[in-house]
């Protein structure tokens, strides 16, 4: 049913029917429904235009039809819509499955590109700010995993473990930098960007819970001179790390697409592709709880460990710097974790700390896992400062710090 631009409807127009989704490029496709009470209203127009009103109700329409205002109404109005020419839109019927509105009318519509206001604090904070952010924790993330991987010395099962989780945050650093430009939905994936950024941060907790059993297996071990070799230890924790990664991600994706219901998918759009939906993202979500539980209680019982030994050998100090880190490490991963679960509610405000929290996260492993560690500042400022070659004399980090409390 077309209408004029003076308001008459049933205007006899000749047309073409052309099935199929507007080419949208690189803007946005956005769905748009309009019932009776809705604030959206649609009108195609006699050229072939379609007229979107906004902030638009019916029974209010109805209700002034018939006043002296409709002047007034019709101006405030004609800044209240936006048309569409043909190829930016398709129009349909739509069959409302609850029953309440037997007439729905459904358009997918290619937004507009708008004027970006660089005052606008959103815009700042979401796509200009946050991005710079990641880029920064990118970075100092590859300095660490770079630092732990390249010097000899650190190259232990603590040095491959820490290299593990950086590359892993790195990853969810990438992965969260995608799901920041929204607009590129014809050119990314955004479900497979949600997918490699939860199998990520679920893989980082795994390998921080292998760190504290490790730990608190060591602590409780009467004799530490009688292990496995680093190299075997690294590869069984990398099977339960990876493994059960693995298995759960597999579980979350099975349950996203076959378990799922259709209206709970509709619900996580961006534009019109689909992101991982509630049930996905809880199967991510709850290994990770569980996990923060149990890396406390490692931390508990070998801080009661800890403090029943008056005496510490080399080892011994090398374990307690080893077991303040994965301390730390705990702490920051699960606040950091705790509101990237919170920004996914509908608030700005747990986004905003998201961001903050988010930003700080990388600095502040950076400090924990390399400048807090006195041997490993020595062995980089030896690399790099001191580059003599090394001599019969040269015992290593080790035992330049045997007598003291250094780790």
């Amino acid at each position: 049913m077309f209408t004029n631009y003076q308001g008459a409807h049933n205007v006899p127009v000749k047309f073409k029917f052309v099935i199929g989704i507007p080419a949208c490029g690189t803007m946005q496709s956005w769905p748009i429904y309009h019932y009776q009470g809705s604030a959206d209203q649609l009108v195609l127009l006699d050229d072939g235009k379609l007229r979107h009103y906004t902030n638009s109700n019916e029974e209010e329409d109805e209700l002034y039809e018939h006043t002296d205002y409709d002047a007034d109404l019709d101006d405030e109005r004609k800044s209240l819509f936006h048309d569409y020419a043909a190829g930016q839109y398709c129009i349909d019927k739509a069959i409302s499955t609850s029953g309440q509105h037997k007439q729905v009318l459904y358009a997918n519509i290619c937004l507009a590109k708008r004027e970006i206001k660089w005052s606008d604090t959103t815009f700042l904070l979401r796509k200009v700010i946050n991005p710079i952010l990641h880029g920064i924790s990118l970075i100092l993330l590859l300095l660490i995993s770079i630092i732990y991987f390249i010097l000899p010395t650190l190259r232990d099962l603590v040095g491959n473990i820490i290299t593990t989780i950086a590359v892993c945050l790195m990853t969810v650093q990438a992965a969260d930098f995608v799901r920041i430009f929204t607009e590129f939905t014809n050119h990314v994936s955004f479900i497979v960007a949600d997918i490699i950024l939860y199998i990520s941060l679920l893989g980082a907790f795994f390998w921080l819970n292998s760190f504290g059993y490790y730990i608190w297996k060591t602590f409780r071990s009467r004799n530490v001179f009688l292990r496995v070799t680093d190299g075997r230890k690294y590869c069984y924790y990398s099977a339960y790390a990876w493994g059960l990664t693995a298995l759960m991600a597999a579980l979350a994706v099975f349950a996203h697409f076959f378990l799922d219901a259709d209206s709970y998918k509709e619900q996580n759009l961006i534009g019109d592709q689909q992101t991982i939906g509630w049930l996905g993202i809880w199967i991510f979500f709850a290994p990770i709880a569980c996990l923060i539980l149990i890396n406390i209680f490692f931390y508990v019982t070998t801080l009661k460990l800890i403090n029943r030994r008056n005496v510490y050998g080399r080892i011994q100090h090398k374990l307690r710097a080893n077991f303040i880190m994965f301390s730390w490490m705990l702490l920051i991963m699960s606040i950091a974790w705790l509101f990237f679960v919170l920004s996914l509610l509908p608030y700005d405000g747990l986004l905003y700390a998201h961001i903050l929290v988010n930003a700080v996260q990388a600095p502040l492993l950076l400090y924990i896992c390399v400048l807090r560690q006195k041997h490993v500042t020595f062995l980089l400022k030896k690399s790099c400062c001191y580059n003599e070659p090394p001599s019969a004399n040269d015992w290593g980090d080790e035992m330049h710090y045997m007598n003291c409390n250094d780790y």
